[in-house]
């Protein structure tokens, strides 16, 4: 039983072979995000969403009265932006990383193809990144790193603030006066909710929050409860009073923001393409023991719509001031 060796032409061979599972890597590695976003495939640069807004409106009978008013589809544009990497890695301290030293011979690996796991390994690693800066990246054409590739979710609530597209007197945005802790996190979070548009607030919505406010608002949910005979666990996933409409998703990747964002699983688009001949993962030898991993794919970001009826931005009260 001797030991495995991982060699480049194996791997070079590999990343042929399953290159399609490699290049769903990057979006498998966005894990539990991926639940509460929409994954639009086959996105290649860019594809306008929108919606259709205006009203019809049935009043008494007359021949003579037409309703002028337009129909509008207001369009956004979801860009899917083309990225590369190329990377050292060393195969065997990959595989290693993987596997751990116990698993060295060959009865260890039989049943496992040793090559494509190193390759979906280091697939997952680009994931990691896209993962870590899905809300505060901004697009940089001379960048050289993840956080340039395309424009996150809070870089995109900026901006279009910035346009006056996102505003209070538009009842997309909510600007906190006070801090969110273990004091008043219940109240707030209930605040925000009912801030929230009478449409909106008919669909499942979505209360994307970095983790220290779930955190806050279950101790306050604790002190203020006690042991009322309905406070039958210690973890809430919904704004009370809610009817279980509000999930509070508390993401990690959304720590220092400074922005919260209520809305609905399909206003939050994330697109790649997965389908394009220039998507690409390859291996190439660099030195005796060194090798290059090779992908080029597309990725980015956008909400659908920005409307009050699908989206409320809450901008966090340190956020504000710093603004301000």
């Amino acid at each position: 039983m001797g030991k495995v060796v991982v060699s480049p032409e194996a791997l070079a061979k590999s990343a042929a072979k399953y290159r399609r599972e490699i290049l769903m890597m990057p979006v498998f590695a966005l894990g539990e995000f991926l639940k509460h976003v929409s994954l639009r495939t086959g996105i290649r640069y860019s594809e306008t969403v929108g919606e259709m807004s205006g009203s019809m409106e049935l009043g008494p009978y007359s021949e003579t009265r037409i309703d002028d008013d337009d129909v509008q589809i207001v369009g956004r544009t979801l860009y899917t932006y083309f990225g590369s990497v190329v990377k050292k890695f060393s195969p065997n301290k990959v595989y290693q990383s993987i596997y751990g030293n116990a698993i060295t011979k060959g009865e260890g690996l039989k049943n496992v193809d040793i090559t494509r796991e190193v390759l979906n390994f280091l697939g997952k690693k680009v994931g990691n990144s896209l993962y870590w800066n899905m809300w505060n990246a901004v697009r940089n054409d001379n960048g050289t790193k993840t956080k340039d590739l395309f424009n996150g979710f809070d870089t995109i609530t900026s901006q279009e603030i910035t346009a006056g597209n996102i505003a209070v007197a538009k009842k997309n945005l909510l600007t906190l006066t006070e801090d969110i802790d273990a004091t008043n996190a219940v109240d707030v979070l209930k605040t925000i909710w009912r801030s929230a548009d009478p449409m909106l607030k008919r669909e499942k919505c979505k209360l994307f929050v970095p983790p220290s406010v779930l955190d806050a608002y279950n101790d306050d949910y604790k002190a203020t409860t006690g042991s009322i005979a309905y406070n039958t666990k210690f973890n809430q996933t919904f704004v009370e009073g809610s009817e279980n409409k509000c999930e509070i998703v508390a993401i990690d990747n959304k720590a220092g923001s400074e922005f919260l964002h209520l809305t609905t699983r399909q206003n939050m688009l994330v697109g790649v393409n997965q389908t394009g001949e220039e998507e690409t993962v390859a291996v190439e030898k660099h030195e005796a023991f060194v090798l290059q991993f090779i992908m080029t794919a597309f990725f980015g970001c956008q909400f659908e719509s920005i409307s009050p009826e699908r989206m409320l931005a809450i901008k966090l009260k340190a956020a504000a001031q710093n603004q301000g």
